[in-house]
């Protein structure tokens, strides 16, 4: 299915849509909250904070490099959590929400008074100094954080761009009369405790510490060089030096550890103490930078060059900084709770931590284009994520877009997955190439498509030597067999030899992206990735049924592993599933990735028309779907379920849809400090909720949202480069949410009954409005064929002229 057609215009990007929906005015949306409402008092960056949300709960500027905040000794994948762990250290780099080891917090920072004021006294290693704090003293809201260590020193911290500044306020604490030396030490290591070698210099009189390291990524491949700046203020310096494991000393002042003999982890850094200042108060300036330790200085005294006075400034700036990027969206409640609301704005605000904007800070190559960090992982990203973040703030997708085809350039491929300078491992297909289709199709500016089709191409042509972390493998099998066998003889590379199921289905799906560009752009090529597309078919095995503890499911036809002999091999339809447990790519590799057959039998999302008759026709569909959501088969903590939600639509029974997201919120998805089912995976959890919240689903890499029942009365979204405001309204809204099903609709005033749109929606600055009741059954909205959404197999048999645009 291909909505829409571009053809070369000149003065714009190469691409002008030609629109699938006709124009049918503008509307500006109405004003729906209070001149005096502030969207940052309902973002609460603590949800996900436990229960393995991993959320980085700190400071952070939107996309910021700089992450402040405590680190702890329990969940710490993030930093922090509100697990009741204890803290080690205040560091200022940090992934959200990923799953994989712990992920940066390089150089820590802890802050201390020693027993007796006596250096051999102080808790220098990890284990030894950890300590708790004040669980009502936690306070985080966008760029800040803040706590109260047990031992009653209190810590805040905010951030610029490339750097922290953290308040610490030591107790008036005495010892035999005398006041003791605030002091406050660095850690030569990371979260992960992956450090290999680091090097650390303090300089006497100031007490500036400049330290560097090399640590591994927590998801990848190969290794990367972090560097800090440590400056104080607000206190004299009494002295300083270095400590190795338990012990101190005040030389030498400069110091290199290695990772030890025999791998022993070697514990040590840096320490400064200092006369304690009469309101307690000391000042910490970290700089970061991948760069150097003189550029994380630089970041340092340009962002924040008054210590004692930028705190309050920092703050401010990082607080409009994030009104800002939430001031596109307004929302008119209608009577939904106070943690529905919560649960919105904090789910925008963490679509916007990562990836993170490394620009000027990478170090691999030189180049004039934007350099975007912790993609992790566009398998888990590239569903949602990404989307989102096409309406909300397109030009940062863009230039996100732009970072992946430059890391094309200069690396020969796009990331599937990358974090800390490094390649992440590959979780499925080459996924990427459906971040760059949907912003094709949603007509993203500023992008070489040319290029871009260059490097989607080049995924599906070209087999890399190692493509555990790039590309995609088995490809003689894919183009000669037309699937990814089961124990696959493949010799061009080499990768993790699993997976053949999943991979299959994501690769057809890829080159349906990949034919989507093609197409657009007027390549003749694209006709060959448009028949690949078909290959998901290939590992469909029709008689093949689905037992639980013995007794059969009723269902037949289930995806299954083939040899490269064209036999049949066998994975048992539950297995990876929550009723059979995870499986992992390092421990139980499967033959499908983090997720089981019976969730993967629903991926095809270029040709459900066509799925949906190989599974007995719509009935049979949506009875299969209805047992998958409440057998237990279901796994809404990770990313793959996510459209199988909303694939009713497919079937005709949009308000089915509507009925299965509201099972999942607030039930999975709630403003809790364990509100996430799973990791938040650099903002795909989030992203679902605000999607599903305003009733408009995407099917990434088409421009198709799916249309369901908003749970607020009204959401309007005003697009950032047209400045037009798109509405979704509900009439006879319900706050109970027991008449949620869409009985008719209107768009620009107009009737409409198909149960989805395009993103003209969002550009154009359309009003839909929906009128909601009680029953499912009686509704006829969205239900007849011509209003379902296309596929690929309909598109292609249609004679219909609003299809004249697609194959």
């Amino acid at each position: 299915m291909f909505p829409l057609r571009r053809r070369p215009v000149s003065g714009r990007s190469g691409v002008e849509w030609t629109l699938l929906i006709l124009a049918v005015g503008t509307t500006a949306g109405l004003a729906t909250a209070a001149a005096s409402f502030d969207p940052l008092s309902y973002v609460d960056p603590l949800i996900g904070s436990d229960n393995g949300g991993n959320v980085f709960a700190g400071a952070s500027l939107p996309y910021g490099m700089a992450k402040a905040v405590a680190d702890v000794n329990g969940q710490n994948t993030g930093g922090f959590a509100t697990d009741g762990s204890q803290v080690t250290g205040f560091s200022t780099m940090h992934d959200s929400g990923t799953g994989g080891n712990p992920s940066l917090g390089t150089f820590p920072l802890f802050p201390q008074y020693c027993p007796n004021d006596v250096i051999d006294n102080c808790k220098f290693p990890i284990g030894d100094r950890a300590v708790g704090y004040v669980n009502s003293s936690v306070v985080a809201t966008p760029g800040y954080f803040a706590l109260s260590l047990e031992s009653g020193i209190h810590a805040e911290m905010t951030t610029t761009e490339h750097a922290a500044l953290y308040r610490f306020t030591f107790p008036e604490t005495t010892n035999n009369g005398s006041a003791l030396h605030p002091l406050v030490m660095l850690d030569l290591t990371d979260l992960a405790q992956s450090r290999q070698n680091a090097s650390i210099g303090i300089d006497p009189s100031t007490g500036r510490i400049r330290a560097n390291g090399t640590f591994l990524p927590s998801f990848g491949a190969g290794s990367y060089r972090s560097y800090v700046c440590v400056d104080f203020a607000g206190a004299d310096v009494y002295d300083n030096g270095m400590w190795v494991n338990n012990r101190g000393g005040t030389e030498p002042k400069e110091l290199f550890v290695t990772r030890g003999f025999n791998n022993f982890y070697l514990q040590a850094g840096g320490w400064v103490r200092f006369g304690r200042p009469s309101n307690g108060v000391l000042y910490a300036r970290v700089g970061v930078s991948l760069i150097s330790s003189d550029k994380a200085c630089q970041n340092a005294e340009k962002e924040i060059p008054q210590p004692t006075s930028d705190f309050d400034r920092i703050r401010q700036a990082a607080e409009s900084a994030w009104r800002k990027q939430l001031s596109p969206v307004s929302v008119q409640p209608g009577g939904a709770s106070e943690d529905l609301q919560k649960m919105f704005w904090s789910a925008i605000y963490r679509t916007m931590l990562s990836p993170q904007d490394y620009t000027g800070e990478n170090p691999l190559w030189e180049s004039s284009e934007p350099y975007y960090d912790s993609f992790y992982c566009i398998w888990d990203s590239f569903r949602v994520a990404h989307p989102l973040l096409t309406i909300l703030d397109p030009s940062s997708q863009s230039r996100m877009v732009r970072s992946l085809l430059d890391t094309y350039k200069h690396e020969g491929w796009l990331p599937d997955c990358r974090m800390s300078l490094c390649k992440g491992w590959t979780q499925g297909g080459s996924n990427a190439d459906v971040v760059l289709a949907d912003a094709f199709v949603k007509n993203l500016t500023g992008i070489d498509w040319e290029l871009a089709y260059e490097a989607m191409v080049n995924d599906a042509e070209n087999e890399p030597l190692e493509w555990s972390y790039q590309g995609r493998g088995g490809l003689m099998s894919w183009k000669r067999l037309n699937y990814i066998p089961y124990l696959d003889y493949d010799y061009l590379g080499f990768g993790t030899n699993s997976r053949s199921i999943s991979r299959t289905v994501e690769y057809a799906y890829n080159d349906f992206c990949v034919a989507t560009v093609g197409k657009g752009l007027g390549k003749d090529n694209y006709t060959t990735y448009l028949s690949r597309s078909n290959n998901w078919q290939n590992l469909f095995k029709p008689d093949q049924n689905s037992t639980i503890n013995g007794t059969d499911t009723g269902f037949k036809g289930f995806f299954q592993p083939k040899y490269l002999n064209g036999t049949w091999g066998f994975q048992d339809p539950i297995a990876c599933s929550p009723l059979a447990g995870f499986c992992s790519l390092t421990t139980n590799p499967s033959e499908t990735f983090e997720s089981s057959v019976w969730e993967y039998q629903f991926f095809a999302p270029h040709d459900m028309a066509t799925l949906i008759k190989m599974l007995g026709g719509p009935d049979s569909f949506v009875a299969r779907l209805n047992f998958f959501h409440t057998s237990g088969l279901a796994d809404i903590g990770n990313e793959p379920v996510f459209l199988t939600v909303f694939q009713y639509h497919y079937a005709g029974r949009p308000g089915l849809s509507t009925a299965r997201v509201h099972s999942y919120i607030p039930s999975s998805f709630n403003a809790s400090r364990d509100g996430l089912p799973g990791n938040d995976d650099s903002g795909a959890m989030a992203s679902f909720t605000i999607f599903s919240m305003i009733g408009l689903f995407p099917n990434a890499g088409q421009n198709v949202y799916l249309i369901t029942t908003p749970f607020f009365e009204s959401v309007s979204i005003t697009h950032p480069e047209t400045n037009r405001t798109a509405t979704v309204r509900v009439v006879n809204f319900d706050p109970t949410y027991k008449n949620v099903y869409i009985v008719n609709a209107t768009l620009n005033g107009q009737p409409y009954t198909k149960n989805w749109i395009g993103h003209e929606f969002f550009t154009q600055g359309m009003t839909l409005e929906l009128t909601v009741g009680p029953s499912e059954e009686e509704s006829t909205w969205g239900k007849a064929p011509e209003d379902l959404p296309p596929s690929l197999s309909s598109v292609l048999s249609s004679s219909v002229s609003t299809y004249e645009q697609g194959f």
